[in-house]
Parts: structure tokens; sequence; C-alpha cells
């Protein structure tokens, strides 16, 4: 039943008491609203709720029915499957509604309006509401600043939304709106801001009759004005970097917008103490219209590109960088804004020039000329711009006032070392002003190498002339090397033309290790982090070396210190030069110093770290097993610590995994400590994100043990449930199904035969070929050694493996792969298990899946895979060729006529193998049970799969024999018409079988 004007009372009072703190009042009251959401009229009645007169006052609840109304525009304003949804009688009079009420007072219910109509507009525009714009518009003409600043707000939530849409009918849409609208917005933010200027002149000289609550609406709308300004320009033209169409607006608006930054700063320093609340527009709106500018440059390079825009832009950051005014000095956010301006320009691939060529005496003028003709004109730009001595004067700028650590810095780091290295070391680049600094710092080098490259060294041996290692004081010469050193480390790659690393570690940074100072923990830090950056620039000579000092820095008591040294160790050991020889009398040391660091630092992101450093130590060192026994305690402590931690704990797993791979077949020693965290990731409840590096866990374990233990045993089950699931890790899930088969034996199948059923036939019929490809191969292991008790466990999948023989797409080579190994499984059934298949395919069910496959009847489902066996022989490897020539003999004994239709062909694929196969399967059988000495004496996976594939019992079979006997039953059987196929057989094919058979 709808709702009307009658239940306005009870969905008022159900509003105030959701707002109680009393949850006896509150529950009911939030339950009998959320059964109304869905009644026709709910949203009708909260809007008159909203607009209420006579509820002005009641802020609180028309606030909590804006809320409702929002939440149920975005359920069921669409018309929905489970609902019927607003009507459209409901929707014209809301829409009607919400453009009646723009002049609403309290911001928050505003602003959730504002939210609701881009919402709908997103859906209704401009198919059901064409007038939306239009309508908005109309009203500004008459407007108050008020109802303005709220039109505004509805304007750039509903453009913002709009811009959004992708499909090129919605785009073309809002470059329609772009075109109409722009004009009578950019007039409004150019009056508005002429307007603040003056309020604020008038504001400095301390002016009493200014209306203060009208002037900040009017900051406040030219702020959004600036908003929509941006998505207009953004989302209203296609990038001209694509369409190499000059974007107009660009031009017009960017001089004008820096022309207002320009005037709004000089009030920057007097409003601070005077005008908080204006003093915060102002840093808004600075670093807003800096942002804007970055994100035009970003879609419109080719348009900011022109010179009067990109000069005055540039000229202006470069200023600002360079030269600020001590105010601007302290406002760090717009420095950031002016480095990330000029970062974004002198990186922007636009401006780079093409290398793609021209076809010679081709005058047409290409898209690539006209690209590479706007790229000329910028770089002319750019150069005059930045000549050398600005860019050098910019580089000596960075490195010497922005790189160099400030007092609270220092204070912060002495006061936490660890948050402060993860704030230096993990801080987005525009987030913070050394960082951005530094961001700018190595684009500039990259553009400028070989003019910086002398510039850069110069600056680090003034630095390094001016502070000697035995230098303690911090003093602005030991900070001016701090900062040296960071741009050293920053472009280490292009630098490491100009200055060597090896002559650089030995004169300085080697020696900056033997003052153990505490103030020199600034300069460890960053030969630290120095070691670690320049590591492919560190030869043979020098490794030896860089490692000891790196263990030194390990054992400093500065976390900071420790931890930039534990960075640097993992890039060194996972470096594809590292030298375990010059590293393994370190090894004690560094284990103990990463135990105890580990124990030390608190925060998730250090341990994390130091966790890194360990697993890459354990995977790359041959020496592990002599610290076993610190290495289980410590996963054993951190294991517990890491308690609903996950990304922690998916740390610890990787590095168990190489641990048990780095302790190999002596794995088991780690099994009181291992197996308890592997049985509780495992585990059906464990977290999703857990269940991959689990799986890679469960891998290893069984890999790498010598025996199956009654506890891994007892895993087993916890497969199927992972793979009720998902599919996603179905390798893993193949391989630690073969390890249980060739570990456990007999012992498994007894325990497990149900389990193991239901797996199979989980995966085979529900995968892709790709799937199908790495577990079918585990179906033959099964059955080479369980002929006699898999086949009749696994029916439902042997049946699968049939109707996957008698179909299937020979064109594609995955399909082709699968049905081929299909049809060899099915031919090592019948070789070893004879009676059973034929027993198979036999039984009413069986021919009733097949119909439900959709195979007749008809035709004998033997014969079908004759068929199958025939025609890819040639497609498997030697030992499958012999189990399907077994097959085939063994065809011959069956009492069918249609055998002897078939006869020449099989006596050819055998006689075939007998010739041909003998060689290749010595050969196969040799190279697949090659091993290692150690391998002999540790019975573990690996070993037992190649005995297995050694003792296969199809090895053992002598296909000659067997046709020789299955050739005198088939004649036996069949009389005079096997000696009327016989005869038809071609002399030569007749000659190669009695020379295959050792017949005179």
């Amino acid at each position: 039943m709808a709702l009307s004007v009658s239940d306005l009372p009870a969905i008022y009072t159900l509003l105030a008491n959701s707002l109680s703190s009393d949850l006896n009042v509150r529950k009911p009251a939030e339950d009998a609203l959320a059964e109304y959401e869905s009644r026709p009229g709910f949203c009708s009645s909260l809007m008159e709720v909203i607009t209420a007169k006579d509820l002005v006052l009641q802020t609180d609840v028309r606030l909590m029915a804006s809320v409702y109304f929002k939440n149920s525009i975005s359920r069921y304003w669409r018309n929905r499957r489970d609902s019927s949804g607003i009507s459209s009688e409901e929707k014209v009079h809301l829409r009607q509604k919400l453009l009646s009420h723009l002049r609403e007072e309290n911001y928050q219910i505003s602003l959730t309006l504002a939210v609701v109509i881009s919402k709908i507009a997103r859906i209704d525009y401009p198919r059901e509401w064409s007038d939306l714009i239009s309508v908005l518009a109309q009203q500004l003409q008459s407007a108050d600043v008020l109802t303005s600043h709220r039109i505004f707000l509805i304007l750039f939530r509903t453009l913002k939304e709009l811009s959004t849409k992708r499909l090129t009918s919605d785009q073309r849409t809002y470059s329609e709106i772009a075109s109409q609208f722009f004009e009578y917005s950019w007039h409004l933010w150019q009056t508005d801001v002429q307007n603040i200027l003056h309020a604020f002149s008038a504001l400095a000289q301390n002016a009493s009759e200014l209306h203060y609550d009208d002037v900040y609406l009017t900051c406040e709308r030219w702020f959004l004005c600036s908003k929509i300004i941006r998505e207009l320009i953004v989302s209203g033209f296609p990038s001209d970097a694509k369409s190499m169409q000059e974007v107009q607006p660009v031009k017009k608006v960017c001089p004008v917008m820096l022309n207002a930054v320009q005037s709004f700063l000089p009030h920057y320093s007097c409003f601070q103490e005077k005008h908080p609340k204006f003093w915060d527009f102002l840093k808004k709106a600075c670093t807003k219209s800096l942002k804007i500018l970055i994100v035009i440059q970003h879609r419109h390079p080719y348009s900011f590109g022109d010179q009067s825009v990109l000069w005055p832009v540039v000229d202006f950051c470069l200023n600002k960088i360079t030269n600020p005014e001590p105010d601007v000095l302290s406002f760090e956010d717009f420095l950031i804004q002016c480095m990330s301006l000029m970062k974004a320009v002198l990186e922007c691939k636009e401006y780079r020039p093409s290398l793609t060529g021209r076809v010679t005496d081709d005058n047409r003028v290409t898209f690539q000329v006209m690209k590479k003709n706007v790229c000329s004109a910028v770089a002319s730009v750019l150069a005059a711009l930045l000549p050398n001595e600005r860019v050098v004067l910019l580089c000596n700028i960075l490195i010497r006032r922005y790189f160099v650590l400030t007092t609270s810095d220092v204070e912060e780091w002495y006061q936490n070392p660890e948050s402060f290295h993860h704030e230096q070391d993990a801080v987005l680049w525009s987030e913070k002003l050394r960082p951005c600094a530094e961001a700018l710092y190595i684009v500039l080098f990259e553009n400028h190498s070989q003019l910086l490259g002398p510039v850069v060294v110069s600056i680090l041996q003034e630095a390094m002339n001016g502070c000697p290692s035995s230098v303690s004081e911090i003093s602005p010469q030991l900070l001016l090397k701090d900062a040296a050193y960071g741009a050293a480390a920053c472009v280490y790659y292009e630098l490491s033309n100009y200055l060597s690393f090896k002559d650089w570690f030995n004169g300085a940074l080697s020696i900056e290790l033997t003052n153990d100072h505490p103030n020199m923990r600034i300069i460890h830090r960053k030969v630290a982090l120095i070691l670690g950056q320049w590591v492919s620039e560190i030869k043979d000579d020098t490794r030896r070396p860089v490692y000891c000092a790196l263990i030194k820095l390990l054992q400093e008591e500065d976390l900071c210190v420790r931890l930039a040294a534990a960075r640097s160790l993992y890039y060194h050991i996972e470096d594809a030069n590292f030298s375990e020889q010059d590293f393994s009398d370190l090894l004690p040391i560094c284990w103990n110093s990463c135990f105890k660091l580990v124990e030390e630092v608190q925060e998730f992101d250090s341990k994390v770290q130091v966790l890194n450093t360990i697993s890459v130590l354990i995977a790359r060192s041959t020496g592990v097993i002599p610290y076993a026994n610190k290495l289980v305690q410590f996963f054993q402590k951190a294991w517990e610590e890491s308690s609903g931690e996950s990304l922690l704990q998916i740390q610890l797993l990787a590095a168990l995994k190489n641990f048990v791979a780095a302790l190999g077949y002596q794995s088991p020693i780690c099994y009181n400590m291992l197996l308890p965290i592997l049985q509780s990731v495992i585990n059906v409840n464990s977290p999703d994100e857990l269940l991959e590096d689990s799986m890679q866990l469960w891998e290893a374990t069984l890999s790498h043990a010598t025996s199956m233990s009654p506890q891994l045993l007892g895993y087993f089950p916890c497969l199927v449930a992972i793979l009720e699931k998902s599919f996603d890790h179905l390798k893993v899930a193949a391989s630690i199904i073969e390890g249980y088969i060739v570990l456990g034996g007999l012992e498994f199948l007894n325990m497990h035969a149900s389990t193991l059923a239901k797996v199979l036939d989980l995966v085979i019929g529900n995968v892709n070929d790709r799937g199908l490809l790495s577990i079918l191969p585990l179906v033959d292991v099964l059955v080479q050694c369980f002929p006699t008790e898999v086949p009749q466990l696994i029916s439902t999948v042997i049946q699968k493996l049939i109707v996957i023989c008698l179909s299937g797409d020979d064109h594609d080579p995955s399909k082709t792969a699968v049905k081929t190994t299909s049809a060899a499984i099915l031919a090592r059934i019948l070789v070893m298990n004879t009676n059973y298949l034929a027993q198979l395919t036999s039984e009413p069910s069986f021919f009733t899946h097949l119909q439900q496959a959709g195979f007749s009847n008809e035709e004998n489902i033997l014969l079908c895979l004759v068929d199958v066996w025939l025609d890819k022989v040639d497609n498997v490897i030697s030992t499958q060729r012999k189990t399907f020539g077994l097959a085939l003999s063994i065809i011959l004994t069956m009492r069918l006529p249609q055998v002897l239709d078939k006869l020449d062909q099989i006596l050819s694929v055998c006689t075939s193998v007998i010739l041909g196969g003998n060689e290749d399967l010595a050969e196969e059988e040799s190279s697949s049970i090659h091993m290692q000495p150690s391998e002999l004496h540790m019975p573990g996976k690996e070993y037992r799969r190649k005995q297995i594939k050694f003792s296969d019992p199809i090895n053992q079979i002598s296909l000659e024999n067997s046709l020789r006997d299955n050739l005198q039953t088939c004649a036996s059987l069949h009389g005079e018409l096997f000696n009327t196929a016989m005869s038809k057989m071609h002399p030569a094919a007749f000659a190669q079988l009695k020379q295959a058979l050792n017949m005179s």
C-alpha cells in the first residue's frame, strides 16, 4: 500500500526515534523505516519532511530524512526485478520537488540533495529530465548568494557524475553541456574572483561594513565554480593529444587562474591570525587552482603547451620553488603543487619528439607531423624557460634547500625512528615536500643528465669536504652532506657515468661508518640507502666490503638505520650477482641481527620488511640447516604474534615455503612448528587471502617430505572444501594430490578413497581444458599404481573421460591434448583391468549417461574408442603409444565382426609401435629415471614419482607376444572371415607384421 500525507507524522516520529541513543527506541524505528523503504510514496514522504517549513529548525531529523532519501533513490530509482521500484508519476513529482527546493540553508542537507540529483541525472538525463541543466541555469539568473551556491553545488555533483559515463552518446551529451554552460560559468568565476579580491582588500583594512557570511559564501561558490570549470574542460572536450584539436578554453582559463593565485598570495600571511576562516580558504584556493592546472595539462597537453599558457605557468612555478617569499616557503602544500606541475611538464611524453619517420615526398600533413610540429614548439618554449643556468640553479635549490632535513624532521626521528623510516620511505611523493622535491629532481636529472651529472658530483664533493667523517655535530654542513648523499642515491643509474662507486665507497662511505657517534645515524642511514640503490654498480672486488658494511649497519642502535640496512641487504641478496661465498661467514651475525630486529620493531610495515629480508636470505642461501632451530623458534613466535594480520601472515607463509625448500629432505625437523600452522591456514574457515600462499606451502611440504606423516595424511579432506569454493589454484592442487598418491600409496587410498573420488569427480567435467590437462595425469598415475582398486572407485570419472573421447573439437590444440590424454588413460584401463572397462561399457546406467551427453546407443563404445586410439596414436609419447598398441591388440579378442573391418589399421599401428617404438621407449625411460646420488638415499616425492614411472607395468608387457596371442584368438573366433581380412592386407604391411612378430 502506498504511503500518503496521513503517514507523515508516523514517518517523522520514526525518523526522530532512529536518532535516539536508547537502543530499545532506535532499533524498532530503524526496522520500521526499512519496511517502509520499498513502499510507494516513501521517497515523497521523506521529501515532504526535508522541505517542510515548520521543521526548518529540526535539522537532525531532516538530515536523517535526507540520508534515507539518498539511500532509497540509490536502491529503487532504477526498476529492479525484486521490487516495483518508484513509479513514473512519483519520479516526476520528486524531480519537480527537488528543483523547487534549491535554497536549503543547512549545508549537509544541501550536499545530500545535490548527490541525489546527480544520481537521478545519471539515469534520467537527458531523456527523462531534459530540462535539468536549463532550469538550474535559469534559476542562477535571479538567485541570491546562498541559492547560487547551492545550485553550483548541484551542478558540480551532476557534471562530475555525468563525466563518468563512457558511451559515445553520453560523451556527446556532455560536450554539448560544456559548450552551452562554459561561458556562463567562466563569466561568473571572473566576477566572483574580482568581488573576493575587493572584499579581501577591505578585510586587510579592517572594514566593518562587510557581510562576512556573504563573502565566505561567495568564496565557496567561486571554489565550486572552479571545480565545475575543471570538469567542463577536462571531460567536455576530447583530449588534444588524440584529436590534435586546440581546446580554446585552456588558453582562456589557465593564465587567468594563475593571475588569481598571484593575487591571492599577498593576503596569505596577514589573514593567518586575523581571519583564520579566510586563511583556510586561501590555502585551499591556491593549492586547488594549481591542481586544476595540473589536471588540465595532463588532459590537454598541447593546448597547455601554447606559449601564452606554458610560459607564465612554468615561470611562476620555477620562481616560487627557487626564490619563494618567506610566507610561501612555509606554505608547503602550495610548493608541492608547484613542484608537481613542473614534474608533470618535464616528464610529459607528448612534449618529447616522436621517433617515427615520414615517407619521402609525402606532402600530406599527417597526425604524426602535426604532433612533431607541436612538440617542437613546446620544446622551444621549455628551452627558453629552462636555459642551462636555470636548470643548474633548480638542481642546486632542490638539493641544498628541499633535501635538507629540518629541525622538526630530526626531532621526529629521535622520538620515533621506526615511524620516521616508513614516513620517508613509503609516503606518496605528492603528499610531502621532500619526497616531491626528490621526484622533481629525478625527472630533471633524467632530462639533463649530461649537464647535471658533474653538478651533482661537485655538490657531493663540496659537502664531503665541508663535513669530514670525523665531524659529529648536527650542523648545516652535516645536513648538507646528508642531502647530497640522498641526491646521489636517487639517480644512481645516470650518475654512475660520473662517479666511481668503488672510489666513493673506499674514500668516504666506508669511513663514515667508523664514526659511531649517535648523531651519525643521519649519515649512516643515508649510507645504508646508497648501498641498496647502487647495488647494480657494485663489482666483485667491492662486494665483500659492502656486505660487511651492511651487517655493521644492521647492528646499530637506531631502528631507522637498521631498517634501511635490512632493506638494502634484501636488494643485495636478491641481486643476480649475489655472492654466497663472500657472505657465508656473515650469516650467523645476519640471522641474529634480523631476529633481534623483528623482536624490537613495533609497526606492521617494519615486520614485513625484515621478514622479506629473512625470506630471501633463506631462499638464496644453501647453509640454512645449521640455523634451523633458531629459524623454527623465530617462525613459531612470529606466527603467534601475527594473529589477525593477514598481510603479515602471507609474508610468513612465503618465508616458510622458502624454509621448507631450503631444508629439502630434512624438512621433517620443522614439522612440530610447520604442520600446526599449515593445518590452521588450509582450514576452510581461514581468510581467503591466505589461500594461495597456504596451498603453495602445502605443496612444498609434500614435495620435500621423505614419507607421509599421519598429520599430513589427515589434511587431505581440506582439499575438497577448497576446490568446492574455487578452482583458481587447481594447478597447485593437482601437485598436492600427486604428492599424496606417490608418498601415501595404498595407505592414502584406503583412508581417503571416497574423498579422492569426490575431488576428481568435482574437477573433471567442471573445468576448462587447461585445468583438465593438469588433473588428468593424476588419473593415469592412479590407474597405474592401483589398477584393480581405482577404476571401480572413479567409475563416474571414467564415464566422463569416455564422453570426452567421443566428442571434442580436433581443431583446437588444447581440446586435442585433453582428448588424447583421456584416450591414453582408457587404453591403460583396458590393458590393466580389461574386464572392468568391458563391463562398464555394457552397463545400462552408462548408456543413460551417454544419452544425456547426446550420444546414441547404436554403436559399440569400445569400437568407437578404437577409432580414437587409431587416430591419436601419432600424437602421444612412446609409453602411451605402446599402451595404445596393447589396447588395440586386446580389441582383437572381442567377438564382434566389426573388429575385422579395422584389422588392417590395428595391425599397422601395432607393427609400427613394435618396430619403431623400442628405441624411443628406451631413451624415454633412461632420461626419466636419471637421478642425483643424493636422491637415491632420500626417497622423497620426486624419487618415488620417477620410481613409479620406471616400474610402469606397461613397460613389462611384451606387445609382440600380446599381439601374437591375440591374433591367434581372433583367428579362432572368426575363422574364414579372419583369413579373408588378412588376405586384404598390403603385402608390404604383411611383411612388416611378420618381421615384428619374428614370423618366418
